[in-house]
């Protein structure tokens, strides 16, 4: 750790108050989807007084917050996401969430408050800023493809970008650790249904009906099959029936059976193999027993795939800032998926995980748990990585 690196994570320090008191505002009035005047209405609270530019999202609650540097030189993007999850909290916090049915679960709330004092802590350091920083501040992450909707928007046609960079908490990871990957870190998500229509009858004479159930049975396996036999085991997919669905009551035939699942893969190959897969087998199996399926696929995210010069830049800067042993090298991809994946299909960069594990705690709740907590001296972490990744970026760009 350098003299800056290490003031930095001071200076980050001094702003932790604010922002734990920013993250416990959003937390306790957490909004969902595209629109979140609120938790907008707190980010610019936060940052007045500074001298950034700000444009804001025609068709969301999202914000592009601009800080130019005193000397010239590239720009580099840093994202937050806002929204939270339509669930209910069960932690007990004294902060928590005052909107039934809704919790940020996820830790967006600490996201949006540590790029938030990004912009307070970079602003302190602008003299040695060469180039630009835009802080996105987006909505919508949690299916409601949020940077998709601003990226069509055209808010990402700025002049000079160059790359860009997210993070993420993990409550698995002790505070003080980072951890990353080069090419695919997150997976793509899909969705799918599948109806299988026969004809209904008495139960006690199955012959004059067509029953759908044991078909969508069929059906499970043999996808779960195809997944095993199919697909190249270091081309993975996830491959899950989550729900079926079917009848009425113990003697009656059901006239239709419904099945409902997802699909997780780490590369557009898998991806569209096993999409096809799907809509294949399912009709074909059905098919095989005089009955019919409709199969109807959903397209969710795309892999998270990080430029793997970033993402060694990211464990340098992680080790310069926190310590050598502050990088873990991620061996696999996770199967979670993020919308910050349209943003890296159109610019190089990263994204990683923030250690944010409760102190004391062996087994945290993981995000999207009822229950999921993170330890907020993690923020401090956040808010400094944040800045040290667009400082020596622009610097090696000059």
């Amino acid at each position: 750790m350098n003299l800056r690196e290490s003031k930095l994570l001071a200076e980050a320090g001094e702003l932790l108050p604010a922002a734990v008191r920013l993250r416990r505002r959003i937390h306790e009035n957490p909004e969902l989807g595209l629109d979140l005047p609120e938790t907008r209405a707190a980010v610019l609270e936060s940052l007045e007084g500074l001298d950034v530019e700000i444009k804001r999202s025609q068709k969301t609650s999202g914000l592009m917050v601009t800080l130019h540097g005193g000397k010239p030189g590239a720009t580099i993007l840093l994202r937050g996401d806002m929204d939270a999850l339509p669930m209910p909290e069960d932690t007990g916090l004294e902060f928590a969430s005052r909107n039934a049915g809704r919790m940020h679960a996820c830790g967006h709330d600490a996201h949006t408050s540590m790029l938030a004092h990004a912009v307070q802590l970079l602003d302190r350091h602008r003299a040695d800023l060469r180039g630009d920083v835009v802080f996105m501040f987006q909505p919508g992450e949690e299916g409601h493809r949020g940077a998709k909707v601003m990226i069509d928007e055209g808010l990402l046609d700025i002049e000079g970008l160059e790359a860009a960079f997210a993070m993420h908490i993990d409550p698995r990871l002790r505070v003080g650790r980072v951890a990353g990957k080069g090419g695919a870190i997150l997976a793509a998500a899909d969705s799918f249904e599948v109806c299988v229509r026969g004809r209904g009858g008495h139960a006690s004479m199955p012959h004059d009906a067509a029953d759908p159930v044991p078909v969508a049975c069929e059906i499970v396996q043999a996808l779960q099959t195809f997944v095993t036999r199919r697909i190249d085991v270091f081309d993975p997919v996830v491959l899950t029936v989550a729900r079926i669905s079917a009848g009425t009551a113990g003697n009656v035939i059901p006239e239709s059976a419904e099945l409902l699942g997802t699909l997780r893969s780490t590369s557009e190959r898998s991806r569209k193999r096993a999409q096809a897969g799907i809509e294949r087998i399912a009709r074909q199996v059905a098919a095989a027993h005089e009955l019919e399926a409709e199969v109807t696929l959903r397209e969710g995210y795309p892999v998270t795939v990080n430029d793997d010069g970033f993402a060694d830049f990211s464990a340098t800067v992680s080790r310069d800032l926190l310590g050598d042993s502050a990088w873990a090298q991620m061996p696999n991809p996770a199967m979670g998926a993020e919308d910050f994946s349209y943003v890296l299909h159109r610019v190089p960069g990263a994204l990683v995980l923030l250690g944010v594990r409760p102190e004391g705690s062996e087994r945290p709740a993981p995000a999207h748990s009822n229950r999921m907590q993170l330890n907020e001296d993690g923020m401090r972490v956040g808010i400094a990585l944040h800045a040290a990744i667009a400082l020596q970026y622009l610097e090696g760009r000059a």
